[in-house]
């Protein structure tokens, strides 16, 4: 399934893509998108909803949508993931996951706009595959994983470069302003994504291609990550752990290459569908 959540910003509703290509929208007795819907079998009953023939209420071509994942209780990004980026940003490839956490007040819509934040000089982009948590996990083994987990979608891990790596105090600060965590346009089912370890993400700024790379690359997959991150911590439902981004940031360019008013970021990744925004 491809679940969306579209309207208005912060009056969202629920829906679906049908195999068809139509958006239609969810009975409101399912509830939003978030940790109750899936914590409860929200994904079952909904599967069960579609195939008993129901009547369905078609969502207007155009309309705005939101991020696929009401506010989760938490996005914990994971740093210097692909050798690639590592190298680029003139560091040492980690020995274990590096975990930081994004504010969740900067979760919005695939295609929001960027707001760059009073006095940024340094804004940058990353694509990257995040992963949508569908039942609460604590401790769990590696082989068990995937079993925790709802579905995937694109997020694009903004990050104010001054502000992460000039300043004192830890990374959370540069990544966690308004707008800096457009996700979506869809969250994508497990049962439709066979290997998340095998997909494309790229990004272009302006037209010009920055980032092209594959989850091949990961240095921790997704079933080590979330192993290894919920030996520290509960993932609850909703949830999103991020990934990590291939090369081709702005911080890697000589000279660097920041984000200014007026710019246009496209990006996505391969069966999960692509943003863009306007940089303002």
């Amino acid at each position: 399934m491809k679940l969306i959540r579209f309207g208005e910003k912060g009056k969202e509703r629920s829906g679906v893509i049908l195999p068809d290509g139509r958006m239609v929208e969810i009975p409101v007795e399912f509830g939003n998108y978030g940790e109750v819907f899936f914590e409860s079998g929200g994904l079952s009953r909904l599967s069960e909803w579609l195939v008993s023939d129901p009547v369905f209420t078609e969502i207007p071509v155009g309309v705005r949508l939101g991020s696929p994942v009401q506010r989760p209780s938490k996005i914990i990004c994971v740093g210097l993931n692909y050798s690639d980026h590592a190298k680029e940003s003139g560091l040492e490839v980690p020995s274990e996951p590096v975990l930081f956490f994004k504010s969740t007040t900067a979760l919005q819509g695939p295609d929001d706009p960027l707001q760059i934040p009073p006095g940024s000089k340094k804004t940058d982009w990353e694509v990257e595959l995040g992963v949508v948590i569908g039942s609460t996990a604590r401790s769990v083994s590696k082989s068990e994983a995937l079993d925790y987990v709802a579905g995937y979608l694109v997020h694009n891990d903004y990050s104010e470069r001054e502000w992460q790596l000039e300043r004192a105090g830890q990374w959370v600060k540069g990544k966690s302003a308004d707008t800096f965590a457009p996700c979506g346009p869809w969250l994508v089912t497990t049962d439709e994504i066979k290997d998340p370890g095998n997909l494309r993400l790229w990004l272009k700024v302006n037209g010009e291609l920055k980032q092209n790379g594959t989850t091949r690359n990961l240095i921790f997959s997704v079933p080590v990550l979330i192993a290894y991150i919920s030996k520290y911590m509960t993932l609850l439902p909703g949830d999103i752990i991020s990934t990590g981004t291939p090369a081709g940031v702005g911080l890697g360019f000589d000279p660097p290459q920041y984000l200014k008013s007026g710019d246009r970021i496209e990006l996505g990744i391969d069966g999960l569908g692509h943003q863009q925004q306007m940089a303002l």
